[in-house]
């Protein structure tokens, strides 16, 4: 929108303040001396508008765009001068025009579209506070009941593994066989006991002392391949 004067020729002639001296439009609406200046078929030379600069404000709004600006000029050539003056004089005639912009109406489109959407989040948001209270009761419930007992048996499980680890390294397998073979032997020691004291005879004596010390050996050989192996 621009901010226009009287004509020159009504400048000439004292006339009581109107609109365009305590307009209440914002500095954004006027326009710089060097913008264009809309036309009415009626209007001539004589009658022109003279545009006046406003008052530099601390914070000034972003420039209009060129195309931005020529769809608002197409809107106002054709209005009259007393139309222009109701503009500048009238704030319900001129929410009425502004209104009628395309680009304000957009504008009105889009920020009622998302305060809309925002409401329904909101809606939503409250609708599944009771669902996120309930499910917020469940995990404490969970965290000091079912969580408790599962890090027990966590706990328990993890000393298992490390006892099955324990019972079958290469140590504990070469620490195993070691035992049984001294059993082998104190075995073999009280057959031998047994034929000397003859409480076995010899037959006897020599199937159970071969068993043993067949056993005995492939312990000890079994021992010795694990000793030696690069494995553990």
């Amino acid at each position: 929108m621009f901010k226009f004067w009287n004509s020159q020729e009504q400048q000439a002639q004292p006339r009581p303040q109107e609109g365009s001296s305590h307009s209440w439009y914002p500095p954004s609406v006027v326009s710089s001396p060097s913008s264009s200046r809309p036309t009415t078929p009626s209007s001539s030379a004589s009658n022109s508008f003279n545009l006046q600069r406003p008052a530099e404000r601390p914070h000034s709004p972003s420039p209009v765009s060129p195309a931005e600006a020529a769809g608002i000029i197409a809107l106002l050539k054709d209005k009259s001068v007393d139309e222009l003056r109701k503009l500048l004089s009238d704030k319900d005639a001129y929410n009425r025009f502004l209104l009628s912009v395309d680009q304000v109406k957009i504008q009105n489109n889009i920020r009622d579209e998302l305060r809309r959407e925002t409401l329904q989040l909101a809606r939503n948001n409250l609708d599944k506070e009771p669902q996120i209270m309930e499910l917020r009761n469940q995990c404490r419930i969970i965290r000091t009941t079912e969580l408790a007992a599962a890090q027990e048996k966590l706990n328990e499980l993890e000393g298992q593994k490390e006892e099955t680890l324990k019972f079958y390294s290469p140590a504990s397998f070469v620490h195993r066989l070691q035992d049984a073979m001294n059993a082998t032997d104190k075995e073999s020691d009280i057959v031998h006991r047994q034929l000397l004291d003859r409480e076995i005879d010899v037959g006897t004596f020599v199937q159970k002392y071969k068993k043993l010390r067949t056993t005995y050996h492939q312990r000890a050989l079994i021992q010795l391949a694990a000793k030696t192996s690069p494995i553990g």
